[in-house]
């Protein structure tokens, strides 16, 4: 893997001048940055190009398929003879390649990437049609029973395609540097909604069809469909939020600011170039919190807390429409380009709206996270590196703290050294001129160093980006946040534990960030009077936060108070995120009464999770491999 500093970005010629009076002129040559080996696509979309694709299918709720035509429009510019393609657990039943039909067929599946399709084409091949449907193991879908969504009337379908599970719902060059635009017909059932990553609906369609278009080029790890009993409220003239008909009102209430939080972006880094901004809100199952699906972010229902306090995850996906959809990582080795970015932008927006010491808590939490992560990897593993090295690996697998936390904070290292102004000149450029392209980790570096480092030698050392890029833990130079509302905080956390009744603790104010600095920070294990005492005044069990429940429910695990275990019980029922999930299950699992429980209660609501969950948490709790 190539290592590049931001000195070792640049060779320096030295010209000496012929005449003596002239002085010695540096002049800096730029290397060219070669594009990188894609290690989790199997196809060939670096030789033929993947131009456009339209989407023909229907949508089974019944039998939990999909089945339908692909049709890419293809430009093989290097006069290949066969086009590969990405596939997992995909029938394919029959392909056309500019009308006629060919013989294709699928490779062995390889762990974690599925089996490569290869259609033989010729030298001025334009199109590819491929018949077929979707098999039980589609690791894209969740299909849900009425039970299993929020109002519980109808069945549900929403796909989540990152990082490669868009191949398993269609047949695609499924890697983050392949873009294509794409227009889609989908049949569904009379009476639920089907959208996409594009131009939606905002009516009922009477004959349950459907047409979608994005006329901009997206990856495939952003297709995304959700079909179900939806409806839609506007709230301005480019935001508004889906969800089932039970949920409507508690949405559009939360994301009343959302349409304030598009305009702040702007201000920052420039016009949001997407068109709409749209939200669903989905059912319960939804593994993570949020999916920054271009025009309509899928999130999940644990943000809903009815106070507008958690929907700083909106800020975070929003921000994506810039990082990440705008300009794409190249490969999930580059991770850390869009969530790293993304989280400083989040947090830039978090601090326009709700100022600084707000954005201060969010940053120290996730420094907190980071930490966490970093104890958990060991300070010197190499998993701890911003650009990750993930071949012969699932991508999953890079999603951590490390590329979010550790690209956010070396982010605002650089803010702090060059200053506010120059950061935001940088960044706005940087953004208009890579504006849907992809970028690899060395690409950048370079770009940083021509833009905003140049030749200052000193600015250059400060940053040591070698140990934030290509070193292990977190470089001395690391960033912290101020402290003036966790300060008070953690007095009132030593106050309780040197026996100060909870009734006397100065928390009339707290927001969840407050009431998690406090949570997380406790002794290991607290007793279970003092749990009780806690419980009695603020009444933890019954939280309706999601973010605060879940950490409760872990330290009533580890400290055997079992009056929070049917409360634990409901949420682990009704919430599908991983990220509350598995540290839930892997408290249980850390002694033997525990491990029970959770297998207890996993065989009841395992179905009621995503298949990336249920992935997770069966090396969790039914310690496969």
């Amino acid at each position: 893997m190539l290592k590049l500093t931001c000195s070792a970005l640049l060779a320096l010629i030295l010209l000496a001048a012929c005449n003596g009076n002239k002085t010695t002129k540096v002049v800096i040559k730029q290397p060219q940055v070669i594009a990188p080996k894609d290690d989790h696509t199997q196809s060939n979309a670096d030789s033929v190009e993947m131009q456009h694709l339209d989407l023909n299918i229907k949508v089974d709720m019944d039998a939990k398929l999909i089945s339908g035509s692909a049709t890419w429009t293809i430009n093989n510019r290097e006069k290949v003879k066969a086009l590969k393609l990405d596939t997992y657990d995909l029938t394919i039943d029959s392909i056309f390649v500019d009308g006629s039909k060919v013989s294709f067929w699928l490779d062995s599946p390889v762990k974690y990437l599925g089996s490569a399709l290869h259609i033989p084409i010729s030298d001025n091949s334009k199109t590819v049609l491929i018949w077929y449907k979707t098999g039980k193991d589609a690791s894209a879908l969740q299909w849900l029973d009425p039970q299993q969504t929020h109002d519980k009337k109808h069945p549900f379908l929403y796909t989540q395609s990152e990082s490669i599970h868009a191949r398993s719902w269609i047949p695609c060059a499924d890697g983050p540097g392949i873009r294509f635009t794409y227009a889609a017909q989908v049949q569904v059932p009379k009476g639920l909604m089907a959208l996409m990553s594009a131009e939606n609906p905002q009516q009922l369609s009477d004959s349950g069809q459907y047409r979608f278009r994005m006329d901009i080029p997206i990856p495939a790890y952003l297709m995304a469909l959700a079909v179900g009993d939806i409806v839609f409220r506007s709230i301005d003239e480019r935001t508004g939020v889906y969800a089932e008909p039970g949920m409507i009102a508690k949405a559009r209430y939360e994301f009343e600011d959302v349409g304030k939080m598009v305009k702040t972006a702007e201000e920052l880094y420039g016009p949001y170039r997407w068109g709409r901004y749209d939200m669903i809100v989905l059912p319960p199952g939804f593994p993570i919190g949020g999916m920054e699906n271009p025009r309509l972010t899928f999130c999940t229902p644990t943000i809903i807390a009815g106070d507008r306090s958690l929907v700083n995850l909106i800020a975070h996906e929003l921000a994506h429409s810039w990082s990440g959809n705008l300009v794409t990582n190249a490969t999930w080795n580059d991770f850390w380009l869009n969530e790293g970015f993304t989280n400083y932008f989040e947090r830039r927006i978090t601090e326009q709206m709700m100022g600084k010491s707000y954005a201060d808590m969010i940053w120290e939490l996730g420094y907190q996270d980071m930490m966490d992560d970093i104890k958990t990897f060991g300070p010197t593993s190499r998993d701890t590196w911003l650009k990750a090295d993930l071949k012969g690996r699932d991508p999953e697998e890079g999603v951590t703290n490390i590329p979010y936390e550790k690209g956010s904070h070396f982010l605002k290292l650089i803010e702090l050294n060059v200053g506010r102004e120059k950061m935001d000149q940088f960044l706005n450029k940087y953004f208009n001129e890579h504006a849907f392209k992809t970028i690899t980790t060395e690409a950048f570096l370079q770009y940083l160093d021509s833009n905003l480092i140049k030749d200052d030698t000193a600015l250059r050392t400060k940053l040591n980006i070698n140990a934030w890029v290509y070193g292990p833990g977190i470089p001395a130079n690391c960033p912290r946040a101020g402290q003036e509302r966790f300060a008070k905080v953690d007095s009132q956390r030593d106050n309780f534990l040197q026996d100060t009744p909870p009734t006397e603790l100065l928390t009339k104010d707290w927001t969840t960030h407050e009431w998690l600095h406090f949570l997380r920070n406790m002794p290991p294990a607290l007793s279970a009077r003092q749990m009780k005492l806690l419980d009695e005044e603020f009444s933890l069990t019954k939280s309706t936060n999601s973010e605060i429940a879940d950490l409760w429910f872990v330290m009533a695990v580890r400290a055997k108070y079992e009056h929070a275990y049917s409360a634990m019980d409901q949420f682990l029922s009704s919430v599908g995120r991983q990220k509350f999930l598995d540290p839930l299950y892997a408290e249980m699992m850390k002694t033997p009464e525990g491990a029970k429980m959770a297998a207890r209660i996993y065989e009841k609501y395992r179905k009621n999770y995503h298949p990336l969950a249920q992935a997770g948490l069966d090396k969790i709790v039914l310690k496969k491999s």
